[in-house]
């Protein structure tokens, strides 16, 4: 009995710290966000108030911005936050593994299907960087004499955008995909050192958070259909 509350307790309080950093790391989401916000809308008021708010063209931005910034944006934001979304997920996971299998040794096995789960969000994230990076061709800024100098052509504008938009997709989804299936297998993970019926039935649960990834990466496929620079 001593020993089934002390493994209690230690699942316990695995479980708060996990919460406890998922928390952290949402309050400082949160909080670079607001303030990013919060610098743009002061540049904006100021150049506004003191007479150089024609500098502040968003429209200007976007028309002149090289497409393959926007594009290799993309390509690294898929593959970053992918990796960071695996990472995430293992260590949530693999610290309940290695404090639960202090008490059940059993455990330390089959619950590392769920570290393949999270490695698995990686891999969604590179293959995906692969496929817009097909997209990205070499392409000449002023082939097009309808567009006006200093612009793009819009085929390629759009197709960066488009890349851009798949890369914001594939890398986000991922991100959450890998905290959903690290959550869930820390938990399968303690469940399991308590009672080794229940390993099957959570990861039934965590297969459906690996779903995740791999909508998100349809949703950037379709996303980035047709998407490709320069002239075929």
């Amino acid at each position: 009995k001593k020993k089934k509350k002390r493994s209690l307790l230690v699942a316990s309080e695995a479980c708060f710290a996990h919460l406890h950093l998922t928390m952290v790391l949402l309050y400082a989401l949160g909080y670079f966000s607001v303030t990013t916000i919060t610098v743009l809308i002061l540049l904006g008021l100021f150049m506004n108030l003191t007479g150089w708010g024609y500098r502040f063209d968003v429209a200007q931005f976007f028309s002149e911005t090289s497409p393959y910034l926007w594009a290799t944006l993309g390509i690294a934001i898929a593959i970053a936050i992918s990796v960071a979304g695996a990472a995430w997920g293992i260590f949530l996971t693999g610290s309940s593994i290695l404090g639960g299998g202090v008490m059940a040794p059993r455990i330390r096995t089959k619950n590392l299907i769920s570290i393949i789960f999270c490695e698995a969000v990686a891999i969604y994230g590179i293959i995906m960087a692969i496929v817009f990076q097909n997209s990205v061709k070499k392409f000449d800024a002023h082939a097009d004499p309808y567009v006006q100098p200093g612009l793009y052509s819009v085929n390629d504008v759009a197709a960066g955008f488009q890349i851009f938009g798949g890369g914001l997709t594939t890398g986000f989804s991922n991100l959450f995909c890998g905290i959903c299936v690290g959550i869930v297998g820390s938990g399968a993970a303690l469940a399991d050192a308590q009672l080794s019926s229940l390993f099957v039935k959570i990861l039934i649960i965590e297969i459906f958070g690996s779903a995740i990834g791999l909508f998100g990466i349809i949703i950037a496929i379709i996303q980035t259909q047709g998407a490709s620079m320069g002239k075929e």
